[in-house]
């Protein structure tokens, strides 16, 4: 498990993931390939920005880190509408993965909760690195 110290050092690394998978989910979306997804378009494009706002050089200024709230409450909101869907979808006793399970919305959602949350914290936690 990586230390927080190393997380901090590779951080301009982990926003450039974070762009990187906005973009491929983008394109892939703008290619027809998947469905059009308010929800999936919006999240792909919170963490992008948030993955934008980690490639600025210093991560401790108020309204950056303002900025980086705003957009993960935004972000966590319609991630955590569409993940909840699903558990109706549960309880209502019709559960059932789609094909290819890779493309279910609701285990996206939860990959989407994970990384929004994962990027606003590495942004509020960071403190330059001694090299």
């Amino acid at each position: 498990m990586p230390t927080l110290e190393t997380l901090h050092r590779r951080i301009r690394l982990i926003a450039a993931f974070a762009i990187l998978a906005s973009l491929a989910t983008w394109s892939v979306d703008i290619a027809g390939l998947v469905y059009n997804c308010p929800f999936c378009r919006a999240q792909r494009t919170i963490i992008g920005l948030l993955g934008l706002l980690m490639l600025l050089p210093d991560l401790r200024h108020w309204l950056l880190r303002w900025l980086a709230a705003a957009l993960a409450s935004l972000g966590l909101v319609v991630a955590g509408t569409q993940h909840f869907a699903g558990w109706r979808r549960i309880n209502a006793g019709e559960f059932k993965f789609a094909e290819p399970w890779i493309t279910d919305p609701f285990l996206l959602s939860g990959a989407a909760i994970f990384a929004i949350t994962g990027l606003v914290l590495l942004i509020y936690s960071w403190r330059p690195v001694r090299k």
